[in-house]
């Protein structure tokens, strides 16, 4: 296991302060053998590192956090799923965002995830000229308070939406914004 201070929570989610980011198996980095990274993510899990970054359009991410759970449980090693965590994303075209449209997608990653309640759905939109964004998160926020979705998070909405978002009553406990060497954007 890793040191005590490479945890933390967020909100009541305990979570590794490293996370490891399944954006690679979307595509253009090599076939992979879906065995092989199951197995690969079991190792990492053991070492410490179960908190989990991935999105419904990574290629087969969710598919393989559903694997890895059902693998977890076949071996009953029911206690190693206490702390796993796998914070996936939503990112729909904008258009009309109705209730059916947003529980179909969460239900989908639930689904592919063999997950009863996603820890933490994360939204991205990219189009803000569509204020329809709103009606989506009213839907998760529905379907949060219904126990499909633990907690509502954002992905690189800038200052003005996450105002606008939190002001209309939406609880949200994060926004993953993009920050590296290049990009230090999220500093100003």
């Amino acid at each position: 296991m890793l040191p005590r201070d490479a945890y933390t929570q967020l909100a009541n989610i305990p979570m590794c302060r490293i996370l490891n980011g399944m954006w690679q198996v979307s595509g253009g980095h090599g076939r992979i053998d879906p065995d092989a990274a199951v197995t690969n993510m079991r190792a990492y899990h053991q070492a410490g590192f179960f908190t989990w970054d991935l999105a419904d359009h990574y290629g087969p991410a969710e598919d393989f956090i559903g694997a890895f759970r059902r693998q977890m449980l076949a071996a009953g090693q029911l206690d190693g799923l206490d702390f796993f965590r796998a914070f996936t994303k939503w990112v729909p075209r904008p258009g009309p965002m109705t209730r059916n449209i947003v529980e179909k997608a969460v239900d989908v990653s639930r689904k592919r995830m063999d997950m009863n309640r996603l820890d933490l759905l994360q939204f991205h939109w990219w189009d803000y000229s569509d204020e329809r964004y709103l009606d989506a998160l009213n839907h998760m926020a529905d379907l949060r308070d219904a126990g499909k979705i633990h907690h509502l998070a954002l992905t690189n909405f800038d200052t003005i939406r996450v105002r606008r978002i939190t002001e209309a009553g939406i609880r949200i406990v994060s926004n993953q914004v993009q920050y590296s060497l290049i990009d230090r954007r999220p500093e100003q």
